[in-house]
C-alpha cells in the first residue's frame, strides 16, 4: 500500500477579498519573513506572538478549515509562576481567526490542571505597513512615520503610518475579555486567574484602515451570524457545474478547484451578486490581473460561463485610451495588473494600471467569444463591441512593432517588464544556448492567440450582420497561419520555433509555449503529430506534467519559476490542444499527471506551479517556494483538463452542445450534473463501455441539443 501525502506550503493562509492572513503553522507571524497581514497590498501586521509568562507556546495541531478560517491548538511549557510551576500540558490555547474584510480572532484559553493557576497571557504585535511588492521581494526601505498609542478605555491598540498623503492604520481591538487588557513594552497583556476546569476567553479585531474606508471584520464572536459574503460563496458553488466520479481524485481536485475559484472573488470589483472578478492568487496576487482573469474565464466556461462577464466589463473599463510609456499603455490596449499600495500611490511603480501584457488584448477577443458561444447571448456582442474594435485596432497597430504582421512586444517603461506573454519572469525567454533573448520578441503563442482571435471575432461580426469585417478577419487569419509555418516551424526539430528574436531569426529552443499553438488552431494539423510527440519525450514531460523547458537547454532548472518547472495551467491548455487536433489519448495522459499531481498537494489544491522534477517510484512533487496557493488559473486548470477528455463545446447561439468523449482506463465513469448552456441546464453522463466511450444527456430546463462532433483546427 502506498503512503498519503500530503504536500504545501510550511504556513497557514486565509483570505477573503483584498485581505488576507499568512502566519506560521503556530499561528504566529515571524519577524524579517513575508509572512503578515496584508490588504490592499500593505502589511498592517509584521510580527504577531503570544506567550505565557513570557515563553512561547507548543503547537499541537493546526489547519485553514475554510478558505477565510483557521484554527491553531496550543499547550504550555512548563511556565514559572511565583505559586510554582504551571505543568507542561497543564494549559490550552486555542485560535480561531476568520477573514471577513477585517480579522476576527477568538482566543480561548482553558486550566486542564488539578490546582489553580496564575499567569500572564501577553500579544506581541508590530507592523511595518510595507508594500506588498517590497515584502515579496524581500527589500524594504523605511519611510514615513509609524506611531502606536494604547487606548485603555477601548481596549485599542492602534499603530498608524503617515507617509505624505499616504496613510495606513491598524486598531487591533480587545472585547469580550474575560480580564481587562494592559499595554507596556510593546505587548498586550492579560491577567489570568484559572481555577481548575476554568476557562478564559477574548475577542480580538483587526481593523485595517486605508484611508478612505476602514475594512472591518464581519464576523462576530465564536463565529456568530452568517456574512453576505458566504450567501455570495453558495450561490456560487450552487450555481457551478457539480461533478460526480468513480475516480476519487478527480473528484476532489474539481471540487476544491470550483470552492477555490469562489474565495478568490475580488468583492471590492463586484459589478452584482453574479458579475465578479477572481482575484489572480494568494498571496502575491491578490489584484486584479488581465491575463489571469482572462484565462480563468475560459477555463470556467464547463463551470459556469457567465464568470466571463464581470472580467470583460471591468476590463472594458481599464482598457488604454492612450500612450503612456511609463506604463507601457497604447490605444485599444488591455491592462496586466492594477495595484493599490505605497509604491503604486506614489508612482514608483507603474501599475496605476500597467499595461505590460502582449496577450490579454487577443485573449479579451478569445474570452469575448467564448462566453458568447456559451452563455448564447448577443447582447453581450452588442455591449463590448466598441471594446472589440480597439483591441483589434492595437492588434494590427501597436502589437505588431514592425510591421512584418507578427505580434511583437518590448518594454518602453523604464520599470517596465521585460517579457510581456504569460511566461513573463525576466530570464523565461532564452535561446537553445541558454542566453537570453533580447527584445522585441515575436512569441509562437501571441500569434497563435491573434490568429484565433481573428476568426472568433468573425464569427461575431457575422452575427452582428457586418459580414465585411469578417471576410477581412478571416483573409487576415490565413495570411497569418501561412507565415507563422514558414518563420516558426523548423523542419530539423519536428517542433515550432519559440520565438523569433530582433533580427526575425527563430529561436530554436524547446518549450510549453507551442502546445498553446495547437490550443489556437494556428498549427498545421499536418505537422502536429510531430509536434505532440516531441512534448512526451523524456526533456519536456516530468510525468507531472509537461515543462516549461526542455531539460536539455543549458538554462533549466526544475526549481525555476519558468525554466522547467510545471504550470497546471500550461498543461490545461496544452491538452486542449491535443484534442483539438485529434490527439485524445496524449490528453488524458496529461490530465492523468496533472490530477496525480494534486493528490499529493494538500488538500487537493492545486498551486501554481511546482518544480519540473522527473517522475519516479518514491518521489512526489515539489512545491515552488514563492508559489500561490490557491491561484485561479491553477484551479481553473483541472476544468481544461476535463473539458480536453469529454470534447465539450458550447454553441448557444444556435442551440447547441458538443461532446465527443475518450474516456481513458483511469477514469472510467464521470457525470457532470448542471451544466449551464444557454438558458438551459443539462445532466451529462460519460463512461467506458470495453474500449469505447458512450453518453447520455438529460436536459433540466430550459432547451438544447446535444451532438457529439469531433474538435477540428480552424477552417478558414
Amino acid at each position: 500500500m502506498g503512503v498519503e501525502i500530503a504536500l504545501g506550503p510550511p504556513v497557514l493562509s486565509i483570505n477573503h477579498g483584498a485581505t488576507f492572513m499568512v502566519t506560521d503553522l503556530g499561528g504566529e507571524i515571524q519577524a524579517d519573513t513575508d509572512q503578515g497581514v496584508f490588504a490592499d497590498d500593505t502589511r498592517f501586521v509584521s510580527y504577531y506572538a503570544i506567550f505565557a509568562n513570557g515563553l512561547s507556546w507548543q503547537r499541537l495541531n493546526s489547519a485553514a478549515t475554510s478558505y477565510y478560517e483557521a484554527r491553531v491548538y496550543l499547550m504550555n511549557d512548563v511556565v514559572p509562576t511565583e505559586d510554582g510551576d504551571i505543568p507542561e500540558g497543564a494549559l490550552s490555547l486555542v485560535i480561531d481567526r476568520t477573514v471577513s474584510d477585517g480579522i476576527h480572532e477568538d482566543l480561548d484559553v482553558a486550566n486542564h490542571g488539578l490546582v489553580p493557576v496564575r499567569f500572564n497571557l501577553e500579544i506581541a504585535l508590530r507592523s511595518d505597513f510595507a508594500d506588498l511588492f517590497e515584502v515579496k521581494r524581500e527589500h524594504l526601505v523605511r519611510r514615513g512615520r509609524i506611531i502606536t498609542r494604547w487606548h485603555p478605555w477601548r481596549a485599542e491598540l492602534e499603530t498608524a503610518y503617515a507617509n505624505r498623503d499616504f496613510r495606513r492604520r491598524l486598531v487591533y481591538r480587545l472585547l469580550n475579555s474575560g480580564s481587562p487588557p494592559s499595554y507596556a513594552n510593546g505587548r498586550v497583556t492579560f491577567e489570568l486567574d484559572l481555577a481548575p476546569g476554568a476557562t478564559w476567553h477574548t475577542c480580538c479585531h483587526y481593523l485595517l484602515d486605508r484611508g478612505e474606508a476602514v475594512r472591518a471584520p464581519r464576523r462576530g464572536c465564536q463565529h456568530d451570524g452568517v456574512a453576505s459574503e458566504d450567501a455570495l460563496q453558495d450561490r456560487w458553488l450552487s450555481g457551478a457545474t457539480k461533478v460526480t466520479s468513480t475516480n476519487e481524485d478527480v473528484y476532489r481536485v474539481y471540487r476544491r478547484s470550483v470552492d477555490d475559484m469562489g474565495a478568490l472573488r475580488l468583492y471590492d470589483h463586484d459589478f452584482g451578486p453574479d458579475l465578479w472578478i477572481p482575484a489572480a492568487g494568494v498571496p502575491w496576487y491578490v489584484a486584479l490581473f488581465g491575463r489571469d482573469a482572462l484565462i480563468a474565464s475560459l477555463q470556467n466556461a464547463i463551470v459556469q460561463p457567465a464568470l466571463a462577464r464581470g472580467a470583460l466589463k471591468k476590463l472594458a473599463e481599464l482598457q488604454a485610451t492612450e500612450r503612456d510609456d511609463r506604463r507601457d499603455a497604447e490605444p485599444g490596449k488591455i491592462p496586466h495588473e492594477v495595484r493599490s499600495g505605497e509604491l503604486a500611490h506614489f508612482h514608483l511603480i507603474p501599475h496605476t494600471p500597467y499595461y505590460g501584457t502582449a496577450d490579454a488584448t487577443p485573449l479579451y477577443l478569445i474570452a469575448l467569444h467564448e462566453a458568447w458561444r456559451w452563455l448564447g447571448d448577443d447582447t453581450l456582442l452588442r455591449e463590448h463591441r466598441e471594446t472589440a474594435l480597439r483591441c483589434l485596432e492595437w492588434i494590427d497597430q501597436s502589437g505588431d512593432l514592425d510591421g512584418d504582421g507578427f505580434q511583437e512586444y518590448r518594454t518602453r517603461s523604464p520599470q517596465g517588464y521585460e517579457n510581456m506573454g504569460w511566461k513573463d519572469a525576466s530570464d523565461a525567454v532564452v535561446y537553445p544556448d541558454g542566453r537570453q533573448v533580447p527584445a522585441p520578441k515575436a512569441l509562437c503563442e501571441l500569434q497563435g492567440y491573434v490568429f484565433d482571435a481573428w476568426l472568433r471575432m468573425a464569427e461575431v461580426f457575422d452575427a452582428l450582420g457586418e459580414p465585411e469585417r469578417a471576410v477581412a478577419l478571416r483573409g487576415k487569419a490565413r495570411g497569418l497561419r501561412a507565415a507563422f509555418e514558414d518563420r516558426f516551424w523548423c523542419e530539423d526539430l519536428g517542433f515550432y520555433a519559440f520565438a523569433l528574436d530582433p533580427e526575425k531569426q527563430p529561436v530554436r529552443t524547446i518549450a510549453s509555449n507551442v502546445g498553446h499553438c495547437l490550443w489556437s488552431g494556428i498549427a498545421s494539423p499536418e505537422r502536429a503529430a510531430r509536434v505532440v510527440q516531441r512534448f512526451f519525450e523524456p526533456d519536456l514531460w516530468s510525468g507531472w506534467g509537461i515543462r516549461t523547458l526542455s531539460a536539455r537547454n543549458p538554462a533549466y532548472n526544475p526549481f525555476s519559476y519558468q525554466r522547467g518547472s510545471v504550470w497546471p495551467h500550461d498543461n490545461g491548455i496544452i491538452a486542449l490542444g491535443f484534442k483539438r487536433y485529434g490527439f485524445t489519448a496524449e490528453a488524458a495522459r496529461v490530465a492523468r499527471d496533472i490530477s496525480e499531481a494534486a493528490s499529493s498537494f494538500m488538500y487537493y489544491r492545486l498551486p501554481e506551479l511546482y518544480a519540473g522534477v522527473e517522475r519516479r517510484p518514491g518521489t512526489f512533487p515539489v512545491l515552488y517556494k514563492q508559489a500561490n496557493v490557491p491561484q485561479a488559473w491553477a484551479a481553473g486548470s483541472v476544468f481544461h483538463l476535463l473539458q480536453a477528455i469529454l470534447g465539450l463545446r458550447g454553441d448557444a447561439p444556435r442551440g447547441r452542445l458538443y461532446v465527443d468523449p475518450e474516456l481513458p482506463r483511469w477514469l472510467p465513469e464521470i457525470t457532470l450534473h448542471g451544466l449551464a448552456i444557454g438558458e438551459a441546464r443539462v445532466d451529462l453522463r460519460f463512461w467506458r463501455d470495453g474500449d469505447c466511450s458512450r453518453w447520455t444527456a438529460s436536459i433540466r430546463e430550459g432547451a438544447i441539443s446535444v451532438h457529439q462532433e469531433a474538435w477540428h483546427p480552424w477552417e478558414t
